[in-house]
């Protein structure tokens, strides 16, 4: 089913996502670079020209990569911490 198919990527492109973010932790040099909301909002920007670019719904991928990036934060500052 195509789908399942695209499920299966994206699953597969959040995971390599994930070992990025987590590498990112290793230069960055405080929880505040961490966080970095100009990048995060230079992001959501970005990617939501790309939606209407694609002809998909901005808000739903705002949405989509606000929980993303909340999540892979929360991630990346329990890294940072366990490195420091």
């Amino acid at each position: 089913m195509n789908i399942d198919r695209i499920d299966r990527q994206l699953v597969t492109l959040i995971a390599e996502r994930g070992g990025f973010v987590a590498q990112a932790a290793t230069f960055k040099t405080s929880t505040e670079d961490v966080k970095a909301p100009k990048r995060v909002e230079a992001v959501i920007s970005k990617l939501r020209a790309y939606a209407l670019q694609e002809q998909a719904d901005p808000d739903t991928v705002e949405a989509i990569w606000r929980t993303m990036i909340a999540n892979f934060t929360k991630a990346e500052i329990k890294d940072f911490a366990e490195t420091r």
